[in-house]
């Protein structure tokens, strides 16, 4: 939830905070530059869906995810970085923690009950966000969508999209925890990993039994 909490709501108002902060940018080239964090997405799901089925260890990517997404609020909040860097790097953790995230429900339910855990899940998501957007909302202040917001109230949003992540990664952490106590659900390597450790090892065996065999062969003559 609170990863969610820092992205949906910023996204919902990120083309007008790079018009007021970042000057020069129109409306319709900071339409594009927010739509970068879905176009990342768009090209990286799927990738990052294959490798996460090959390794799997997905408690591991959200926390990661969360931490690296920590620097994207970082810069929003207090440098005049170019924001399409942020778009796009908050693209790519989007991306991971996604293809890490929602899979893992079918890990720890069962399968008989995956839709209402499915359920139960996106409806605390939609409750997180629609808490965070009425909280952006009081901060931002303004009802006329046209004024120039000030810049310091930007920087207000930025710290509390911030403090969601920070949050999201002190959970993780703690989700990681608890899954260790639990035989690693989230966290075991996959069966595709397995056999890739499997095929590198019986190479080794093999020459390690044809150089017994020889040194044996050897001692006999």
């Amino acid at each position: 939830m609170f990863f969610y909490n820092g992205i949906f709501p910023f996204i919902a108002d990120a083309s007008k905070f790079i018009q007021d902060k970042y000057p020069g940018y129109s409306q319709q080239e900071a339409a594009y530059i927010t739509g970068a964090v879905f176009d990342t997405s768009l090209i990286l799901l799927p990738i990052a869906g294959i490798l996460i089925d090959h390794v799997g260890l997905r408690g591991i990517f959200v926390t990661t995810c969360a931490v690296l997404t920590v620097p994207v609020f970082a810069l929003l909040a207090f440098t005049f970085v170019p924001p399409l860097v942020s778009m796009i790097w908050l693209g790519v953790t989007y991306s991971f923690a996604a293809a890490s995230l929602w899979p893992s429900i079918i890990l720890v339910v069962p399968l008989a009950n995956f839709g209402t855990a499915s359920g139960v899940t996106t409806s605390v998501q939609m409750i997180g966000v629609g808490v965070c957007n009425l909280i952006v909302g009081q901060i931002l202040g303004s009802k006329i969508s046209d004024v120039k917001i000030p810049v310091w109230r930007w920087r207000q949003v930025m710290i509390f999209m911030l403090a969601n992540t920070i949050c999201c990664v002190v959970v993780s952490i703690l989700l990681n925890i608890v899954d260790s106590r639990q035989d690693n659900i989230l966290n075991k390597t996959t069966k595709r990993s397995e056999a890739t450790k499997e095929e590198n090892q019986e190479p080794s065996e093999t020459s390690a039994l044809l150089t017994d065999s020889s040194s044996n062969a050897n001692k006999i003559n």
